[in-house]
């Protein structure tokens, strides 16, 4: 099993890091992305990264909860280091947008994930996107910067020198902890985009497993990927706990309830395409 969207590096595991790394890799865990949230994650997330290397993959990304008073700074300082850390990086994430809480920056969020999925583009990387509330401003932008051609004035953004650097590197991602509609996915799938599947799959009243089960079967094994979002999201049956990577294979065992299947092939297939994505 691949976790493609945990975060290791964050306090909840501060006092027992190690021993939940080990649990890991004795539970099948072969490997971990490890996904940045803000300028204050870069640290932690290469710091965990490096002392795990070849096991846990950066991932360096601003969060549009992160997206606030200061977020110049916050961003600048993010894609100064993705740039400085291109070679080890894996993905560009945790990115994308969330009116959920707030909406007071949705138009500086919008405008942070044009940014990012450009240097995404430049930098020929993956994107890791968070997306809650927000899907339709989120599939236009997602979009126009996958059709983008040297435009860059069409979107207002206030950036420069961008016209140089942008090459013909096409867009591509997953968009993690999907649970959205039939449409949305059939969207995303055709825009040749993951599926990030987490413990949602398994809570009660979910409607998840019946939105997957309509879509096209291959197509659909062939665009997902497993993740925990831990600390964050633990399925049933250990909902409310801390979340850790090993408790992916409930996951794996629903969705192959979902897909007729065994939960061998969906951590096969899953591994298969986490590795395909972010080239690992």
């Amino acid at each position: 099993m691949i976790d493609t969207h945990c975060h290791i590096d964050e306090e909840a595991y501060a006092a027992d890091r190690e021993e939940v790394l080990a649990r890991q890799q004795e539970s099948g865990v072969e490997a971990m992305i490890v996904p940045g949230v803000n300028a204050a994650s870069v640290t932690t997330v290469l710091e965990v990264c490096h002392a795990h290397p070849g096991y846990c993959f950066p991932a360096l990304g601003l969060h549009p909860e992160d997206v606030k008073a200061g977020w110049e700074e916050q961003l600048a300082v993010v894609e100064e280091a993705i740039r400085a850390h291109r070679n080890e990086l894996v993905a560009i994430g945790e990115i994308g947008l969330d009116y959920y809480w707030d909406k007071t920056y949705k138009e500086e969020q919008k405008e942070v994930l044009r940014r990012q999925l450009l240097l995404a583009r430049e930098l020929n990387l993956p994107v890791i996107l968070h997306n809650r509330e927000a899907t339709e401003d989120m599939l236009t932008i997602v979009r126009e910067i996958t059709n983008y051609e040297l435009r860059i004035t069409n979107y207002g953004l206030r950036i420069t020198n961008y016209e140089s650097r942008i090459t013909n590197y096409g867009l591509r991602g997953v968009f993690h902890c999907f649970n959205g509609s039939r449409e949305t996915a059939e969207q995303i799938l055709g825009m040749g985009f993951y599926i990030g599947i987490g413990g949602v799959l398994t809570f009660k009243n979910c409607k998840l497993a019946d939105t997957l089960s309509q879509l096209n079967k291959q197509r659909v094994l062939e665009q997902i990927v497993l993740e925990t979002d831990a600390p964050y999201m633990a399925p049933v049956p250990h909902r409310g706990e801390r979340n850790e990577s090993r408790f992916m294979r409930h996951v794996a065992e629903r969705l192959a309830e979902v897909f007729d299947t065994t939960p061998e092939d969906i951590i096969a297939l899953t591994t298969r395409n986490a590795r395909t994505l972010f080239g690992i």
